[in-house]
């Protein structure tokens, strides 16, 4: 029996690291099984150097057509799930056909890499970049090893950010505007704002600000939207009167927020909305809804 499960254990252990891999930074990556591990953080154009070490068990000779190391750029869509589309494909040939007898380790390197996209795990879709080490067998399965890791993306704040300014109503029932300070903010940032009650002729019982993230996947038939509410807040409580107005300050640091994504590589979005709402003595509801821009500012700690 021990045969048996001896036999389908590959004949060699594959170690895949990076050149700075203490000293470069650690983010969580939550992995298909639920699992939280972390892995190296990279942005776009850096250079990724490591090696690849691989051990053959028990010193026993493994035969081989080559040994090759990939760096892929690839987007999931959960409605098509084991379907990977590369938007980046790099090869380094590590080894020409031989044998291994002993432990070898294979330098590598890809130099200013292009990853124009960030890391993403949404609901129906996930974008990942791997290094991913094969060693091509003839009549036997290739070897193959993984590794992970994040890119994510700086922005510089923008030079223009306007303010949002909008005005919503019911004829002769309920008039308000709300103010929010700009329209583009980064990960940690503050919403600011104000709310006037110009006329009030129904009786509002509370008022809140949600922000809402919807992630669309696909197109066509395919195409698959979710929103999600990802903070609840509790602008008001009890009914207000005319002539007042309520302040806004909503720290977005709490919350899990990614930058706003604009059909990255023709497969998905992902945009945030700020969402008012108005909720009267009978339990209407009234909504009004605005788009903010979210985006990743360099952290300078």
């Amino acid at each position: 029996m021990n045969y048996l499960v001896g036999a389908f254990k590959p004949p060699c252990n594959i170690f895949i690291s990076f050149a700075d891999g203490r000293s470069r930074k650690q983010v969580p990556l939550k992995k298909e099984n639920g699992k939280t591990v972390m892995v190296a953080l990279f942005q776009s154009q850096e250079s990724i150097v490591g090696e690849v070490v691989i051990e053959p068990v028990h010193r026993k000779k493994v035969e081989h057509n080559g040994v090759k190391i990939e760096l892929l750029g690839q987007i999931e869509l959960y409605f098509d799930r084991g379907n990977f589309y590369d938007f980046t494909s790099l090869v380094r040939e590590l080894d020409i056909p031989g044998e291994l007898y002993e432990r070898k380790t294979y330098p590598f390197e890809f130099s200013t890499v292009e990853m124009p996209y960030e890391s993403y795990n949404g609901v129906n879709v996930r974008l990942r970049y791997i290094l991913k080490v094969t060693i091509s067998r003839n009549y036997v399965g290739n070897i193959v090893e993984y590794q992970e890791f994040v890119v994510r993306n700086y922005t510089p704040p923008p030079s223009i950010n306007n303010i949002i300014k909008m005005e919503v109503g019911i004829e002769d029932c309920l008039h308000i505007e709300f103010e929010y300070s700009k329209s583009k903010y980064h990960l940690k940032d503050v919403i600011i704002g104000k709310i006037y009650f110009l006329l009030v002729r129904i009786k509002l019982k509370n008022m809140d600000l949600e922000i809402r993230c919807r992630e669309s996947t696909g197109s066509g038939p395919n195409t698959y939207v979710e929103t999600e509410t990802l903070a609840k807040f509790e602008l008001m409580d009890g009914a207000p009167v005319r002539g007042e107005s309520i302040p806004i300050r909503l720290f977005l640091s709490p919350y899990e927020l990614t930058p706003t994504y604009q059909n990255i590589n023709n497969k998905f979005s992902v945009k945030y909305y700020l969402n008012l709402v108005l909720v009267d003595e009978e339990d209407r509801r009234y909504f009004k809804q605005q788009e903010i821009t979210m985006y990743r500012l360099l952290e300078t700690s």
